[in-house]
Order: structure tokens, then sequence, then C-alpha cells
């Protein structure tokens, strides 16, 4: 019940985000039942490659918690780990990864790869397929408007040089 609890607050992140032009990635850290770090994508709007949700809501737990090691703590995203987030979650110590939608094109935690699995020095726990039918479907219409955008643009030729 926890667990759709949290979700579907990654959920409404991951809605925020998709409002604002962004891929719907949303993501909330919990501490004994508190979440202590929200983030969702922000990449086009922050023009970094790091604005990723999980690394939004690790710098934001670390903050409002006061230290680095979020070892008692579980981190809820709707789309499975990148291996730039994995990484973090990894340096972060964080025990318990949940996560809804596989990512089949750079997934981590078990798609393409497992960091979790490598000899790192600690190694998360992974929960996976929470809520997962209305994270792929965020998804899924994101990248269906977003075709169906490009298509309706003016196509730009470079000019010929001679």
């Amino acid at each position: 019940m926890e667990n759709l609890k949290f979700m579907d607050e990654a959920l409404v992140l991951a809605a925020e985000a998709a409002a604002e032009g962004e891929v719907p990635v949303g993501c909330v850290i919990v501490r004994n039942g508190q979440v202590v770090g929200r983030g969702r994508n922000r990449r086009e709007t922050k023009k970094t490659a790091l604005g990723h949700g999980e690394i939004e809501a690790i710098a934001d737990a670390c903050k409002n918690l006061g230290g680095w090691r979020l070892w008692d703590c579980t981190l809820y995203v709707t789309l499975e780990p990148c291996p730039m987030c994995a990484g973090a979650i990894i340096n972060a110590r964080i025990p318990r990864v949940v996560y809804g939608a596989s990512d089949g094109k750079s997934g981590a935690c078990g798609s393409v790869c497992d960091l979790f699995s490598m000899a790192f020095n600690h190694h998360p726990q992974v929960e996976k397929g929470i809520r997962e039918e209305e994270c792929a479907a965020l998804l899924q219409e994101f990248f269906q408007n977003l075709r169906m955008e490009l298509r309706s643009r003016p196509k730009w030729k470079k000019p010929q040089t001679q």
C-alpha cells in the first residue's frame, strides 16, 4: 500500500515534468513514511544533462536531511534509473529502489545492465513494476505527442554551399 502511495506522488511530479515539455519522470525519496526529497526531469528547462528526477530528489533529500548518506531511505521513481542515476543511488547508499516502468534503452537496474549487482560497495534492493501501466502510459503519451509535433514542424534545409 505504501508503495502505491509514494509512486502516486512520483507520478504527479512526472506529470508536472510533461507539462513543462520534459520527459515525464518523477521521483520521491521517503524516510520513515515521510517524503524528504522530490525531483522531476528538468534537462531541457535547466539545460543540463544532470537534470534527471533521481538526481534532483537525491540532492533535495541530502539538503533536507543534512547529509549525503541516505541509508534509511527508499527512492520511488516512475522510470527505471539510468546508469548515472543508479551510480548516484549507490553513492548515496540508498538501500531500496522502487520503480514503475522498465527502460529497455538505458535502464541500469536489469533492463540493459544491472549496476546494483556489480562489485560496488553498495547493493540496493529493487522492486519494479509498481504502477507500471500508469508510468508507461504517461511516457508513451508524451513521446506520441512529441512525434506528432515534430512531424508538423516545417522542415529546415541546410543552405547549399557552392
